[in-house]
């Protein structure tokens, strides 16, 4: 068997379409490789040793919340620790690390939703990222329950509906195989009317039109292109082997399922890789 050289780059998450199934490309700087003509297939990732911040471009030994130099983890907006946990918000503070970003990534329109990867879930991203946010969790289904003014009021309503519902994706069982299909809106229905009181104490606080909530929000399905799901988890981890290779049996959330383990890319954003696959 030869293996071709495609490209060499620097890893981020994959870019999605929302087709059926979705459809998958592999930036590596400039370059966007195209997966789905690979799919059964042997492929190659191999780690040349290097990582750049995504950010400011700085050679670094270790990368930070998914890309970044130490410099940068410590001072950008993006890597606050308000980003995983909105209700921290500390713009009114004046403390900001970057005001300006701020106000185009928090101070915009989010949505509150209620998913299926590895059963029900709550989670929040903003009205940009539907359904980009979603297929990116291996979501088999999602539904938008609420639509929120701020990132900060997103969280507080994930915060009350959380109490009912996990806010996390169990990958391990994602990666097995398609969740069971559920009745999210019944679901919905069920958590709201529990919620109920917590929520218009919400409206009361930040204003109706601030909080709304979505009665008849489109149910949206995802089905991924998974030849073979793995009957055991295994992970590839760059820092330990800089090489992953085998058969692509599928993608999955952001990870490649190889006949040899699952790499989740974006794990290893900002590493340097060179990029193999099978010659036709």
């Amino acid at each position: 068997m030869t293996l071709q050289h495609l490209a060499s780059g620097h890893l981020s998450k994959m870019r999605v379409d929302h087709a059926q199934p979705v459809r998958y490309e592999l930036p590596l700087d400039d370059r966007h490789i195209d997966l789905m003509p690979l799919l059964g297939k042997h492929i190659k990732l191999e780690y040349s040793g290097e990582i750049h911040c995504g950010h400011c471009g700085r050679k670094t030994k270790k990368s930070f919340a998914q890309g970044y130099c130490y410099p940068c983890f410590k001072s950008l907006a993006q890597c606050d620790s308000c980003i995983m946990s909105p209700e921290k918000c500390h713009y009114a503070a004046g403390t900001c690390r970057e005001p300006e970003w701020g106000e185009r990534f928090c101070m915009t329109d989010h949505i509150v939703y209620l998913a299926n990867s590895s059963g029900i879930k709550v989670g929040i991203t903003r009205a940009s990222q539907v359904p980009v946010r979603w297929i990116d969790q291996g979501a088999t289904q999602a539904l938008p329950i609420f639509r929120v003014a701020t990132r900060q009021q997103s969280g507080f309503v994930e915060d009350l509906i959380r109490q009912q519902v996990p806010d996390k994706t169990n990958w391990r069982t994602m990666l097995k195989g398609d969740a069971d299909f559920l009745d999210l809106a019944a679901l919905r229905d069920e958590i709201l009317d529990n919620a109920w009181n917590d929520i218009v104490e919400l409206q009361n606080r930040f204003g109706l039109q601030a909080i709304e909530v979505i009665d008849a929000g489109d149910l949206y399905e995802f089905e991924y292109p998974v030849q073979q799901y793995p009957a055991k988890i295994v992970t590839h981890n760059l820092d330990k082997n800089p090489v992953a290779e085998g058969v692509l049996q599928g993608i999955k959330g952001q990870y490649l399922l190889l006949d040899s383990g699952a790499i989740n890319i974006r794990k290893f954003g900002s590493y340097h890789i060179h990029f193999h696959a099978q010659a036709d």
